[in-house]
Parts: C-alpha cells; structure tokens; sequence
C-alpha cells in the first residue's frame, strides 16, 4: 500500500446506526469511489505511560491533545510495512506524522527501546515524546475500515469503521487482530477527513437524513469502560 506520511486536515465523527449506515453508503456513491483495498482491518498499538496520561488528557476535552501508535494494516509479520504515529489535534484541525518501517523493527523500538538504523526528523520527535512521558505499549485496538475519496478530490475522504476490538494481553500485532468487542460501539463509525471544507453534498446528504457529528475515542472508549467497571467492582 501507498501512504501519505504527514497529514493536516480536519476531522468530523458521526456515530450511525445500520440504517443510516446504508443511506449513506449508498447517497455518496454519486461522488465518492471506494479505495482499492476494500474492506481491511486496522491494527494498533496504543503507547500510554503508567499514568495514563495520554488517554486521561484527551478525554478532558482540551484544546490540545496527542496519541501516539503503532500502526498495521491487514496483517502483522516481521517485515510487514508498519508505521509509528504521533497525532496531534488542536482547536479541530488534526496533525499526523508518520514514521514508516518495518514491524518487527518498530515493535523492538516501544518495546525494547532499540531504534531502528535509518531515523529521521519524525521519528527523532516521536523519540522524544516518547522518552519525555515514558510511554510503552498499553492496548492493542482493531477494527475494520471501508474508505471512500472524492471523485474531484482525492484528499477528500470518508470512513467507516465497525466491529472494534481491543486487548491487553499480547501486545503484539503478530499475534493477530482478536480481542474483546467493545460493547458500547455504534454501528459504525462514519469519520470525514477533509484538507478544506467539505463538500456541498455531502453536507446535504447528512442533513436529510438528520445525522449530526458526534465525539467518539475507541481507545477513550475503551479507557472509561474500564474506569466505570473498576468503580463498580470497587477496585
């Protein structure tokens, strides 16, 4: 696969259910084609440190938040291409830089803390972030992904991603995509990525059919389910 290494655009979340799901796949087909790939499965390490700081910063809304992750697609081997990721969002507008490598090289890295031979500026700012908050391997997260361009703009894109999965234990993309469904996912959810603003019709479709962007994290998800169950339980 070919992809772009540094990203700056802005991102919009919508949580639908199955039946807006389908009037939407189906109105965007006028002018959005489906990717090459087809439906794929997503696979990420999410790097936190003891605190969990990252997570516990995010979902307090602030105006500035970073994540750092390992990233595969489809399928995990030694030599698979993999990326480690830092993605930053500030007042809306979403910031990705991309280290791109090898798996069993990058997966030696966060855990092992053996950088690869050949470095970069990205990867020397993901380094430093990485060793400022002491951040190691937390979750591994997976979901599937169907994903659309716009036929006039190709940076225009939309997502849709179901069937989120997650684990703790063998924190290892090797180890295959299985994991624990999160329960309180919708449907799908729809993500609108966007370099300028986006489409006229897109907006029409989402006004039809009465669907408004919302605020979803999987691994925010993920996080406070575990928070509540903890409180719970009185651990």
């Amino acid at each position: 696969m070919a992809y772009a290494n540094t990203f700056k655009r802005r991102e919009m979340k919508f949580l639908l259910d199955e039946k807006q799901y389908d009037l939407v796949n189906e109105a965007i087909s006028d002018f959005m084609t489906e990717d090459s790939y087809g439906l794929h499965t997503i696979l990420n390490i999410y790097l936190d440190n003891r605190n969990n700081d990252l997570i516990r910063s995010s979902l307090g809304k602030p105006i500035y938040k970073e994540k750092v992750r390992l990233r595969c697609y489809g399928k995990a081997e030694d030599n698979s291409e993999a990326f480690l990721e830092i993605k930053k969002k500030y007042r809306g507008i979403t910031y990705k830089r991309r280290y791109e490598g090898v798996y069993k090289e990058l997966h030696d890295y966060i855990t092992d803390g053996v950088k690869p031979e050949k470095r970069g500026q990205v990867f020397e700012e993901i380094d430093y972030l990485i060793n400022r908050m002491g951040l190691k391997p937390k979750i591994v997260i997976c979901y599937d992904r169907m994903a659309f361009y716009g036929n006039d703009d190709r940076e225009f894109r939309v997502t849709f991603d179901s069937n989120i999965r997650y684990r703790r234990r063998d924190l290892d993309l090797r180890a295959g995509d299985a994991g624990e469904r999160l329960s309180s996912q919708p449907f799908t959810v729809m993500e609108v990525k966007s370099v300028g603003a986006i489409p006229l019709r897109l907006v029409k479709i989402l006004s039809r059919y009465k669907i408004y962007n919302g605020s979803f994290s999987k691994y925010g998800s993920i996080y406070s389910g575990e928070v509540r169950q903890k409180i719970k339980m009185g651990v």
